[in-house]
């Protein structure tokens, strides 16, 4: 991206980092926020361009990792390693943390420190780096974890957390200058899990919903689009809303134009219409390609999920008979339905993880992968 092709969110990036930063007693703010919005509605770059240069501005040690920069990679790896990173920038921190594990500077009688010595269950604890780190930049660390709900897919991922609140109480005590958490998610259900219970680590913290994008956007998308007539904001807003606020659909709309060669200027506003509802409707049309393709148990199982959300119980015997009641619905015979019980199920369960249509923490609580699947199904259902 260039500078040019970026819409930027000042003053909301300035409020969010002056709350980030605030410190009060009665304030449950220091234990994390979390911001949640659905993919792909501008929440990453904002996060990027605009809310970490506020936070910088305000003199704050920065720390940014996306846990699905790499989903192959274990969220406790890509944690450890933006933190590293950031490490490094500081010559004193790595030969005072080198210290620590008995080494004299960076390097003594052939043994050098390497910074990979940092992270779970290794020599140096994330909390000792980053209270070194905090007594070296002598500035509040901040550390924005985008996508932080993948934390809760494997242990270590959910270990890191657990070592994130270590270091968030020892470097918010007088002795150091301060650790906030700012994690982001895609899907409010995941998103709370992290702080909803008390034997998680960040309990208690605000989730808030990140404000999607406004009239402004559309504003500055119409300015900048280049196409041979101008759009009228006011008829592109209800396109965007129609969308649901995601901006790569305009974009995507506006490029299908573009490579138009026949297209009048006259013609532009109908088009572009026509294009967004062509760019939702192909969004629409590959999740239903997948959800077709499921067998009648896992279509049962995907659905009894949607509806239940955040109360789904995948294997109780009240859950095991909405299934049935799920089939019955779809056409299936008493003769013809597949058997249903806890292995069954498991199964299903399984394979829609390897669909990428469910998401399963590692401790068994399931959740769609994209809360928009949700609405496709009511759709589907209705149009049915």
């Amino acid at each position: 991206m260039t500078e040019a092709s970026i819409f930027h969110r000042p003053a909301l990036a300035a409020r969010l980092a002056a709350q980030i930063l605030h410190s009060s007693p009665t304030s449950a703010s220091p234990s994390g926020v979390f911001l949640a919005a659905p993919r792909r509605t501008g929440k990453s770059t904002f996060v990027r361009e605009d809310l970490r240069p506020a936070l910088e501005a305000r003199q704050a040690v920065v720390i940014y990792v996306d846990l699905w920069a790499d989903r192959n990679v274990d969220p406790s790896e890509l944690l450890a390693a933006a933190i590293r990173a950031e490490l490094n920038r500081y010559d004193p921190v790595v030969k005072r943390i080198a210290k620590g594990v008995g080494i004299s500077g960076a390097r003594l009688g052939g043994v050098e420190f390497s910074l990979d010595r940092i992270g779970i269950g290794k020599e140096v604890t994330l909390a000792q780096a980053l209270a070194v780190l905090s007594d070296e930049a002598k500035r509040p660390i901040v550390i924005v974890i985008d996508e932080a709900q993948h934390a809760l897919t494997s242990a270590a991922g959910m270990d890191s957390l657990f070592a994130l609140k270590a270091a968030r109480d020892e470097l918010n005590g007088s002795a150091h200058h301060g650790l906030r958490l700012v994690c982001t998610g895609s899907n409010r259900d995941k998103l709370a899990m992290l702080r909803s219970s008390k034997d998680q680590a960040f309990y208690g913290a605000p989730l808030v919903p990140f404000p999607h994008l406004d009239r402004d956007y559309i504003g500055w998308f119409c300015d900048h689009v280049g196409l041979p007539a101008a759009l009228d904001p006011q008829a592109v807003w209800p396109l965007f809303e129609r969308a649901g606020w995601r901006p790569e659909l305009l974009g995507a709309a506006a490029d299908a134009l573009r490579f138009d060669f026949e297209v009048t200027a006259e013609e532009i506003p109908a088009r572009f219409a026509a294009a967004v509802d062509e760019q939702i409707e192909a969004a629409t049309t590959e999740t239903l390609r997948v959800i077709h393709a499921l067998t009648p148990l896992q279509s049962a199982v995907l659905r009894v999920l949607a509806e239940a959300g955040t109360t789904y119980r995948p294997f109780e015997a009240s859950t095991l008979d909405k299934y049935r009641q799920a089939l019955a619905a779809a056409g299936e015979t008493a003769e013809s339905a597949p058997r249903i019980d806890v292995p069954s199920v498991q199964a299903a369960l399984q394979a829609l993880q390897d669909k990428s249509l469910i998401w399963r923490a590692s401790r068994g609580v399931y959740a769609l992968e994209d809360v928009s699947l949700r609405e496709v199904l009511v759709s589907e259902a209705t149009l049915g």
